[in-house]
This record gives structure tokens, C-alpha cells and sequence, in this order.
């Protein structure tokens, strides 16, 4: 389902002109293929921009993760404490917005875009609602050191569970 997802990502931006002047995708696989399907433009590799290393449950299923927030749980188990991952997401995506202009497409994953979220949500007026859902865009505006959320785009992929 996921190549199918990102095909309807593509026709969303392809259909309101959505263009980038730079893109970055975090090293996994997964996200690589999603940003080569979202878009043919040049692309760089950034391994900050990756999941939340969650250790031995690295591959498992999330009905194993403990109630959120998970805080320090992964640590035990190899991965990073949550605030390990904040910095992460955070020093690599305003270094990101500090280096370029324009749009910019980032493709990262749900865990780290979370947290993400999470470090700005005091900052923005809109509130998201849910999960994140693969191939999300999350439209932030960059100021003075300061990401504030303009647009959360979930698609319709109902046509996808028929």
C-alpha cells in the first residue's frame, strides 16, 4: 500500500503545483523510495533525519510499545530516550531551514515527526488530530529560529482498504 500512498502524495502536489527549491529524505530505504516517488528532483541523505532508534524493537509491532509518553523506555533496549530523539529531529531540520530557501520537502518518519511536532506545537495555532499517517505533509513556516505549523495535509486513501 505504501507505493500507492505516495502515489496520490505526488498527484496532491502535482495537481496544486507544489514545487521544492531543495529536498532531503532521512537514510532508510523506505524513506528514499518514498521521496523518489513523491518527486524526481535531486535529493540528499541526512541519517538525523531517521526513525527513533528503538533498540531490540527495532522492527516489531507497535501493539509491544508501552503507553505514550515513551520517554526513556527505549534506552533498556539499545534505542534513544525520546529527548535523545527531539534534538535529533530538531538540530537537523533547522539546520536544514538555516541553509535553504524556499519550500523545502522533507521526508522523515512518523516517530521522529512527532516528536518533532511536539517541540513546536506551543508555537503553532493549528493542532493536529490523529496519527500521522504515511505520506503526510506538515507545512511549517520558519522564523527567527521558530517553526510554526501553517497546514496538515492527511489524504483520502479510503479507495486504497476496498
Amino acid at each position: 500500500m505504501g507505493i500507492q500512498q505516495a502515489k496520490i502524495a505526488r498527484s496532491y502536489l502535482e495537481k496544486n503545483e507544489v514545487t521544492f527549491q531543495a529536498a532531503f529524505t532521512s537514510t532508510s530505504e523506505r524513506a528514499v523510495d518514498t521521496l523518489e516517488l513523491l518527486t524526481d528532483q535531486p535529493y540528499e541523505r541526512r541519517k538525523n533525519l531517521r526513525e527513533w532508534n528503538f533498540g531490540s524493537y527495532e522492527g516489531e509491532g507497535e501493539h509491544l510499545n508501552p503507553p505514550l509518553p515513551y520517554n526513556d523506555f527505549f534506552v533498556q533496549f539499545g534505542g534513544e530516550a525520546q529527548t535523545e530523539v527531539v534534538a535529533r529531529i530538531n538540530h537537523e531540520i533547522t539546520e536544514i531551514a538555516e541553509q535553504h530557501e524556499g519550500p523545502i520537502l522533507i521526508v522523515t518518519h512518523g516517530g521522529s515527526m512527532a516528536n518533532f511536532y511536539r517541540q513546536w506545537e506551543a508555537h503553532s495555532p493549528l493542532r493536529r488530530t490523529g496519527p500521522i499517517q504515511n505520506c503526510s505533509f506538515f507545512r511549517y513556516e520558519y522564523e527567527a529560529g521558530t517553526f510554526r505549523i501553517e497546514e496538515i495535509i492527511q489524504h483520502d486513501f479510503s479507495q486504497l482498504h476496498q
